[in-house]
């Protein structure tokens, strides 16, 4: 059994280390659903973390559907975090029609060959779950991260179970998307999985004396400005616990 906590910041790789976290995946910008970090912060997270490190290739949040000039920055981006040492990247792309983007993907492959490749929740918003998870299957995907194609892992919980039996260990299934301390150990015993992943995370509030409540930095951050959410090692502690019990 392994947990996978995703995290944006070296404090919450050294949270999750401390907490027992096999693995991490590294984003930007979580409240998008995650985007590519930054060098720096790649950089300073492999050398302070020793965890397993998964990164993000999405170069910006909204769909799956990228244009060429897109596509030539996720390719760029691979190469980064390859030189950077990294253990893994995690891709998606998609077509109009909501299938899986074999093309991109095969040269996406390429470029992260000898490289852990997780096909990211862009799988949940193909057209058929089961029909996309045979062209990951075919195209040599490490592991899916899903949660079932619903609004979060409880609700999606049957279809993942599904998913696990298809896969039959060919790909490794990993729910993602609302996994928490309180219920992990009966999403495990009910669908199956080997891997969860989850931000594990607390809010934190910010230690400015003075602040500027009348101002916002964007319509995704109005009124939280002084709020940051980060990971938190008692429950990565208890979320490993209850998975590998």
């Amino acid at each position: 059994m392994k947990v996978e906590i995703c995290i944006d910041s070296v404090g919450s790789a050294l949270a999750a280390q401390a907490g027992g976290a096999d693995r991490v995946e590294l984003c930007a910008n979580l409240v998008e659903g995650g985007t590519t970090p930054s060098y720096g912060m790649i950089k300073q997270v492999k050398e302070k973390c020793g965890l397993g490190l998964m990164v993000i290739i999405r170069p910006r949040g909204g769909d799956f559907l990228y244009d060429e000039d897109e596509k030539q920055v996720c390719l760029e981006e691979i190469e980064a975090a390859r030189a950077l040492g990294v253990d893994g990247v995690v891709i998606g792309a998609l077509n109009k029609d909501a299938t899986i983007d074999k093309e991109f993907t095969k040269l996406m492959l390429e470029r992260a060959q000898g490289l852990e490749v997780t096909f990211h929740r862009a799988f949940d918003m193909t057209v058929d779950l089961s029909i996309a998870l045979e062209e990951l299957i075919d195209l040599g995907i490490t592991r899916v991260l899903t949660s079932g194609g619903k609004a979060d892992v409880h609700a999606g919980a049957e279809v993942i179970a599904d998913l696990v039996k298809q896969a039959d260990g060919r790909i490794s299934i990993m729910p993602g998307g609302g996994v928490s301390k309180g219920d992990v150990a009966a999403l495990v015993k009910k669908t199956g999985v080997m891997e969860v992943h989850t931000t594990a995370s607390q809010e934190i509030f910010s230690k400015m004396e003075v602040r500027n409540d009348g101002c916002s930095m964007g319509a995704a951050s109005e009124g939280r400005e002084y709020v940051i959410k980060v990971t938190d090692e008692a429950t990565v502690r208890n979320i490993v616990e209850q998975a590998k019990s």
